[in-house]
């Protein structure tokens, strides 16, 4: 058996083993969660650690999409495509590196496989049984209001929660699906690096692979039907993005539409329209990365007289409660926020409020995303449009990374820190840092946001020198800067003339 074979087996021991069995259900639950992702994962454990009788019901694999085809796998091909751009920017560092740089993309796809069957432990099978969770593999669907049918068996619950997650939007292309596509379902399943690489959608699923790929040495080409890359992003985060893609030789076709796909013996010819006319591109491989939808096909919620929306998944008010009062839903399915960070903390106030009845509020978290491009794009809070949406009067102040001295001396100057902040006492809203390390730090200011913290708090607070992390306090301090207008200076001066 190959090392390939031996990591899958392995994953799977963990989170679909051969032979499982399901238990006898007991009369009545005080939970029953549907769907084993990090949402379901989180309500489980959270709830049998405090003693509640769960069940935990997974239609696939345990450990949903982060596990499988999501954050775990694609960050692990992310870090040895990082690698290979490191050796090959040696030079700038003084570093000769002899001879050919090359990729061997079994080896890259063989650690990827190995680092997710050994992180699946955590996800497992084995694990949530000993945690006392009752476990059942199948398909969930509600028989009733207060019951879930699975696999033959009838779970009763006091409450529930819905995780299903989400699932790939795959576009109405015509001739796409004749043709053949990649989602980050299988994209992680490839054997041989594809020569030419079609990317669509300019996103964060799409970035990140694009320029994976483009490093292992793809001909990479990103498709985006907005204007630019990131289009939820600041302005200032996308044009540093697309600037990166770029040195790493990503073809970027921004403002273009797929409007046919056509396979042509092992090429696939993808035709684009933009505002001039008509252009085609030739891939080997397409992938697709243009969003997600909620996973609720068979869950068939009207018997639970749960409300839903096709495209949108499980509508749910502040505290995550559906239509059903017994019944509250966490994650992917539920939330416009799909991230694994959220689905996490998501699920935390699902069981506390379906538990216990409390009232927390699932709009008083600081939002938080990371894009894990090269460099990464990290927000947290509100960006500058979402503020003036609510009607708040807002400054911003950056500070680019080329005046930081850490960036200067690791070479990693094409990045920037933005705060956003209320013009009157200047708390606070949001952030956008990009940077190489801008995941790593951008929780300082998530904290910030939510305790709510002045720019003066940031600008007193000591940030260790040399760090990249210094931007935050110089960013501040030019908050502090403006406050000394000339007439507070003119008064500054007379006050001293008066001490000598």
């Amino acid at each position: 058996m190959g090392n390939a074979e031996e990591s899958e087996q392995a994953l799977l021991a963990s989170v679909r083993p051969a032979g499982w069995v399901n238990p006898r259900p007991a009369d009545r639950y005080n939970l029953v969660v549907i769907g084993a992702g990090t949402a379901g994962l989180v309500g489980a454990a959270a709830a049998a650690a405090l003693g509640a009788k769960v069940a935990l019901v997974e239609r696939e694999r345990m450990g949903g999409d982060c596990l499988n085809y999501g954050c775990v796998p694609s960050k692990a091909l992310i870090r040895s495509a990082r690698a290979a751009a490191e050796v090959r920017g040696a030079g700038r560092f003084g570093v000769a590196v002899d001879g050919a740089i090359g990729v061997e993309f079994g080896a890259v796809m063989a650690r990827m496989r190995r680092l997710r069957a050994e992180l699946s432990r955590n996800d497992s099978a084995d694990r949530f049984t000993r945690l006392g969770v009752d476990l059942f593999f199948g398909t969930a669907r509600f028989s009733g209001a207060d019951r879930v049918a699975v696999e033959g068996a009838t779970l009763r619950f006091r409450r529930a929660i819905i995780a299903t997650g989400s699932r790939p939007r795959v576009p109405a292309i015509p001739g796409l699906q004749e043709a053949g596509y990649l989602t980050n379902e299988t994209i992680f399943s490839l054997a041989e690096l594809p020569r030419r690489l079609a990317v669509i959608g300019g996103g964060p699923l799409g970035c990140e692979l694009a320029q994976a790929f483009a490093r292992f040495g793809s001909k990479v080409t990103l498709v985006e039907a907005a204007s630019r890359v990131l289009p939820q992003a600041e302005p200032e985060a996308s044009e540093i993005v697309a600037r990166a893609l770029a040195r790493d030789g990503v073809a970027l076709m921004a403002g273009r539409q797929v409007i046919k796909v056509v396979r042509r013996g092992a090429e696939k010819a993808v035709e684009l329209a933009n505002s001039s006319g008509q252009e085609k591109i030739s891939a080997g491989e397409i992938l697709i990365g243009t969003g997600r939808e909620a996973a609720i096909e068979d869950l068939d919620p009207e018997a639970a007289h749960v409300a839903y929306d096709k495209s949108t998944g499980i509508k749910v008010d502040d505290f995550l409660r559906t239509s059903n009062r017994r019944i509250y839903a966490a994650g992917d399915v539920a939330t416009a926020a799909r991230f694994t960070h959220t689905a996490d903390a998501a699920a935390r106030i699902a069981v506390s409020n379906a538990l216990f009845g409390t009232r927390r509020r699932f709009s008083a978290l600081v939002p938080v995303s990371v894009v894990y491009t090269s460099p990464e794009v990290a927000q947290a809070g509100l960006g500058v449009t979402q503020a003036k949406s609510r009607a708040l009067a807002v400054q911003t102040w950056t500070q680019p990374f080329r005046e930081v001295d850490r960036a200067l001396i690791d070479d990693e100057t094409d990045g920037l820190v933005k705060l956003t902040a209320l013009t009157r006492r200047g708390r606070l809203v949001g952030a956008t840092i990009v940077g190489e390390h801008a995941g790593e730090t951008v929780s300082e200011l998530a904290l910030a946001i939510a305790v709510g913290a002045r720019l003066a708090d940031l600008a007193r607070l000591v940030h260790p020198y040399p760090t990249q992390a210094e931007a935050i306090r110089k960013a501040a301090d030019a908050y502090y800067r403006s406050r000394l207008t000339p007439g507070v200076r003119r008064l500054l001066e007379r006050f001293f003339r008066l001490l000598r």
